[in-house]
């Protein structure tokens, strides 16, 4: 279909009041009918542009008065690869565009413009001296910019309203002209910096909403991690925590450690398998869960088996399971005497006793259970036995997940497993390195034979008693 000399479609149809116009105004041509589904034309004349070849729409809300000689001369400066679709006034711009939420027709499709050229003295606006009280002219504006958030516009004033251009783009236009000083080649470049300006705006937009919820989470996270209730314990206790998932504070592992009125002390540390954060989620519900069932008095297989159902409502599916060491720390006697524990174990890895000069032991792991969440609670193997410890003086626990032990030893499939973490664990003692610069140094030292960061989630635990006060590391 051949198109007209600026980019209109020769068999729409227009209003009444447009035809009138377009008889009392010589050699213009009827203007296109705003309707949902407009034939696109090209800027520059000819056959239609194939939709793939079109790469800048634009609508163009006229006014009356002699511009056509500018948008013919903004046609031909665009050239075929663009489309102008010229209508009379806002309202009929507004049948162009897509309703607000809510209020659209289902499956209803609408023309993708890029910029949108407003005209203030577009028809269908009150004259300025018609205007409500209170109106500053820009009522046409804002109208556009609510239906149309995320496009550009530009606006053209004469030369009596660059105040009212100024005021627009003050209210969210891109920029203003004056039609009297402005021809084709300069509005076709205004129109297209006012898109890349947009397209700026909309990336700075979307970044500091990013950063904002970033933020947000970051300190959502912050708070989901615990803080250990120790108070009177007479305990030093370490903790790190680092996330396998990139730019994440929370991760599927979890740990808690509180002490109840009965002066024992009850650690935890736990992992549930994957890394997302639905696995981050059900950490955290674990570990309040497993708080508040201490509290509640429940120890042992009764504690873990509940603690199991409380993974079985909660996980997203029957495959997601949860490991976990658990250690139960008598009320200490008269000072110098022997200390004892209990020793929980539901498929994680076994903990080190680290003595003062001696080699860390690995605690023994014959009577551990399953893992949470793999065995239903009735099956006679879904039972996970204590395993009584003594503790002698200067004992420390060191408690972590398996992300410390699978990382790779150099090139290679080799990991560094529990007696890798053994002689590393003994090499930073002789060092004379405790608590944090301990742990500190053993995950950095991990991370270094990996190659680099950790894929994995990593949770580690030091507890130690000493007669000096509580430390918290």
């Amino acid at each position: 279909m051949p198109a007209t000399g600026d980019g209109r479609a020769p068999d729409a149809t227009d209003h009444a009041g447009s035809a009138e116009r377009s008889q009392s105004r010589p050699g213009t041509q009827q203007r296109a009918a705003a309707i949902p589904h407009p034939r696109s034309t090209p800027a520059g004349g000819g056959e239609p542009a194939r939709a793939a070849a079109t790469d800048f729409r634009v609508l163009v809300i006229e006014g009356d008065g002699p511009e056509h000689r500018l948008f013919e001369s903004l046609a031909e400066e665009l050239g075929g690869h663009a489309e102008l679709h010229r209508v009379d006034g806002i309202r009929a711009a507004l049948a162009l565009l897509p309703p607000t939420p809510g209020a659209g027709r289902r499956g209803a499709r609408y023309p993708d413009f890029q910029c949108v050229l407003l005209d203030l003295g577009a028809p269908g606006e009150l004259p300025p001296g018609e205007l409500p009280p209170g109106s500053d002219g820009l009522d046409a504006l804002r109208e556009l910019l609510q239906r149309a958030p995320h496009t550009a516009v530009v606006v053209l004033t004469d030369t009596a309203g660059t105040g009212l251009g100024a005021a627009a783009v003050a209210a969210g236009a891109q920029d203003f002209l004056v039609r009297q000083d402005t021809d084709g080649p300069l509005l076709a470049r205004a129109l297209r910096y006012a898109v890349e300006r947009k397209r700026a705006d909309e990336s700075q937009r979307r970044l500091v909403e990013a950063e904002i919820r970033g933020q947000e989470n970051a300190r959502l996270q912050r708070h989901l991690l615990p803080t250990p209730l120790l108070d009177g314990a007479g305990l030093s206790f370490t903790r790190r925590y680092r996330p396998g998932r990139r730019r994440a504070l929370l991760g599927g592992d979890f740990y808690d450690a509180v002490r109840t009125k009965d002066g024992r002390v009850h650690v935890v540390i736990g992992d549930v398998c994957g890394h997302g954060p639905d696995e981050a989620a059900l950490g955290v519900a674990l570990r309040i869960a497993w708080r508040a069932l201490v509290f509640a008095g429940l120890s042992g297989q009764h504690l873990l088996t509940t603690l199991q159902h409380v993974l079985e409502y909660e996980r997203r599916s029957d495959e997601i399971f949860a490991t976990l060491c658990m250690v139960v720390l008598d009320a200490p006697g008269e000072q110098g005497t022997p200390e004892s524990a209990e020793l929980f174990l539901a498929g994680h890895p076994a903990p080190l006793l680290l003595g003062p000069d001696a080699v860390p032991v690995l605690l023994p792991s014959e009577q551990a259970g399953p893992a949470l969440g793999l065995l239903p609670c009735d099956a006679a193997l879904a039972t996970w036995p204590a395993l009584r410890l003594g503790l002698a003086t200067g004992w420390r626990l060191l408690l972590y997940t398996d992300g410390l032990v699978e990382g790779k030893v150099g090139a290679g499939s080799p990991r560094l497993g529990q007696e890798g973490l053994i002689e590393l664990i003994a090499d930073h003692q002789a060092a004379g390195l405790t608590r944090g610069r301990l742990v500190d140094s053993a995950i950095a030292e991990v991370e270094e034979l990996n190659g680099g960061a950790l894929t994995d989630d990593v949770a580690v635990l030091l507890l130690e008693r000493n007669p000096t006060p509580v430390i918290m590391g």
